[in-house]
């Protein structure tokens, strides 16, 4: 088996190395709090993100897990809706170690001023403070808050639709599972961006694109360990906290997964598809040739990252019937 990682699309890698310098591929224990503070510091403001007045933008403090704290929510409802609207519940990325519900958050807020949509995103604790399960049992305890107070805050809870970036793409699908298994809220959809779903980081990507592009497998293994400690890469470790451990991915909503081919977590996204089509599922599986982790927010104006970002408004509208 070849370990040449694939080519970065040319647009793409001509700004990569500018990107790196505030993005890098790798990073260790000792400075999760410097990137912390670099992201809290980036982080947007009400009136950013009430896109021109469009959303009313509001922060909902609600019931957490079992012995847990409250879940802080972010809160951007159309001030223009008629009616109950659909709901995007939204878990930031961030290697399971850093970020707030307002990083990545305009990617949905972009869908929702496109279909007249509610957003709610979620803030879960992070790890290593808070490791497994606290991250995907804050997510399901707002989940299950956003279905039970969906028309009180504009929306639909018949039409909710989960979705997540990175770390939260991994936690939206863990939660997917939760709400399986518990018979909680059943979103109509999940829309799972470069999810981090594989804690044993052994597939021919992370392999292969060890020190190349951003969250190397160096990274995702601080990331992972962060959230699992010693139970990392072990036979213990459950679906709820690495979804590529699932044995049935059946019983779930219809997905639209995608990735890049030039990053870590291309293979393990591409099983999980597999393992959703092989379960019965439905999925929608992209993967982006030439794409490095996050290319479409890093980079929004590369061609790749409107095509990405055309292909998930496009299954929405479809899964909507907008």
């Amino acid at each position: 088996m070849s370990l040449t990682p694939p080519p970065f699309d040319p647009e793409l890698a001509a700004a990569l190395e500018m990107l790196l310098a505030r993005v890098p591929s790798t990073f260790d224990a000792a400075r999760i709090r410097e990137l912390r503070a670099g992201m809290g510091a980036a982080t947007p403001s009400d009136e950013l993100l009430s896109c021109e007045g469009f959303f009313e933008v509001g922060d909902r403090s609600v019931p957490g897990p079992d012995g847990g704290p409250d879940v802080s929510l972010l809160v951007c409802r159309p001030r223009t809706a008629a009616g109950p609207r659909p709901v995007f519940y939204f878990a930031h990325g961030g290697g399971m170690v850093i970020g707030n519900n307002r990083v990545g958050v305009e990617v949905v807020l972009d869908w929702a001023r496109r279909l007249d949509a509610v957003v709610v995103s979620v803030e879960y604790r992070l790890a290593p403070e808070d490791p497994h399960p606290a991250p995907v049992e804050d997510v399901y305890a707002g989940l299950v808050w956003t279905a039970e107070h969906a028309v009180e805050i504009g929306g639909d809870p018949e039409r909710i639709v989960v979705a997540g970036t990175s770390a939260g793409g991994g936690l939206t699908a863990a939660a997917a599972l939760l709400a399986r298994d518990r018979k909680g809220p059943q979103a109509i959809g999940q829309v799972l961006m470069c999810p981090m779903l594989d804690d044993r980081n052994d597939t021919p990507s992370a392999v292969q694109m060890a020190g190349q592009g951003v969250w190397d497998r160096a990274a995702n293994e601080q990331g992972w360990s962060a959230l699992l400690g010693d139970l990392r890469g072990t036979a213990d470790v459950p679906a709820y906290a690495a979804p590529a451990r699932a044995e049935d991915l059946s019983g779930l909503p219809p997905a639209f997964l995608d990735v890049g081919s030039a990053e870590t977590f291309r293979d393990e996204v591409v099983a999980y598809a597999s393992g959703i089509w092989q379960a019965g599922g439905t999925a929608e599986l992209h993967v982006w040739p030439g794409g490095f982790h996050g290319f479409d927010t890093l980079m929004p104006q590369a061609a790749l990252s409107q095509a990405a970002s055309t292909a998930r408004l496009t299954w929405l509208r479809r899964l909507l019937g907008e």
